[in-house]
């Protein structure tokens, strides 16, 4: 299993294909706020263990196991943020907030949160009702 390091780098090597169809490691370094030498450091690491393919001022490819891990992290990532919009996390903390747990959950605990998920984006009188929940608690403190 990748760091959670690893990961972060997977998640936006992802994303940048995804987006402009390459990652450039200044591309990377930016997105990441990171040193482009740090950048070229994991980059080294994930293709040694085989994520990706890179070749020294070429660029770099995802494996079909960098693309399958980079697409789950991805996912996470937008789900986390999902529930955190739910559940009635504001603005600019629901990013911090998702990087804060993100790494700490196990998939179980994702599959479990994507579970609730569902459930209150199937009836949005749910969400409704959370809110109501919520003021009402507000209220009493």
């Amino acid at each position: 299993m990748p760091t959670p390091s690893m990961e972060d780098y997977l998640e936006r090597i992802y994303l940048l294909i995804e987006e402009k169809g390459y990652a450039r490691v200044s591309d990377i370094a930016e997105a990441l706020e990171v040193h482009p030498s740090s950048v070229t450091k994991m980059v080294q690491k994930l293709d040694q263990s085989q994520y990706l393919v890179y070749e020294k001022y070429r660029g770099l490819v995802l494996t079909p196991k960098g693309k399958k891990i980079g697409k789950r992290l991805v996912y996470r990532h937008d789900l986390l943020e999902d529930f955190m919009d739910i559940i009635g996390v504001a603005g600019e903390n629901i990013y911090e907030d998702v990087e804060g747990i993100e790494h700490h959950l196990s998939w179980d605990a994702i599959d479990r949160i994507g579970d609730l998920v569902q459930y209150f984006r199937e009836d949005e009188e749910r969400i409704k009702k959370l809110r109501q929940v919520q003021r009402e608690s507000e209220i009493e403190e």
